[in-house]
């Protein structure tokens, strides 16, 4: 029997994965989590086979998760679930432990052969996922440097950017303050900076800002 843990704070995906599972006998929901802080107090007592993590909660950022649930529990397979579909998260999500990706808007089969990829120890990326990488890979020469950011980071970035402060932008987007300065921290990892001005100057420098 394959447990599954389902880490997503929307009710409708909890219900659909669940209804597109049920009837396979070999599987089995073991539990269901809105956050991270659930799903960390859920897997210190249970380690489930497979995990299907979304990438925007409401605590913490899905990459990060997916991070500390890789550094804790090396056996349990980690599918990343997301409504985009970017580059930057697909490998910033295989470069934290994850073993497979797929769009929310998935068929029933594609979950299916997902799950049983990962299981047996190889790599799933959904087919739209592996098409969006390759359009990454092919303009790598173009962007020569120049770091790949998800959608939230450059949000984030230009509102560093208008000025505001990290409880100011919590606030504008309506996430946690623990959840921007995440953001903050992977920023000046990519762009290797330690402080907000030298993260700006070198955004600018990449034409990433105006």
């Amino acid at each position: 029997m394959i447990r599954i843990l389902i880490i997503d704070d929307h009710p409708l995906v909890q219900d659909g994965l669940a209804v597109m599972l049920r009837d396979e006998v070999s599987l089995q929901i073991a539990g269901a989590c809105k956050t991270a802080e659930e799903a960390l107090a859920f897997l210190a007592g249970n380690e489930p086979d497979i995990i299907l993590l979304d990438i925007n909660l409401p605590d913490m950022d899905g990459l990060t998760l997916c991070e500390k649930i890789r550094e804790k529990y090396k056996k349990a397979k980690i599918i990343g679930l997301t409504s985009g579909n970017e580059a930057g998260i697909i490998t910033g999500l295989l470069q934290r432990g994850a073993n497979g990706y797929l769009l929310k808007n998935m068929e029933r089969d594609e979950l299916l052969k997902a799950i049983e990829k990962v299981q047996a120890g190889k790599v799933y990326v959904s087919e739209a996922a592996n098409e969006k990488l390759l359009e990454h890979f092919r303009g790598a020469e173009l962007r020569g440097d120049v770091p790949v950011l998800t959608r939230r980071e450059k949000e984030i970035l230009q509102l560093l950017a208008d000025g505001l402060n990290g409880p100011e932008i919590a606030e504008k987007l309506f996430l946690s303050a623990f959840t921007i300065e995440t953001h903050r921290k992977n920023l000046f990892k990519k762009f290797n900076v330690h402080s907000v001005q030298s993260l700006l100057k070198i955004a600018r420098e990449h034409k990433l800002l105006p």
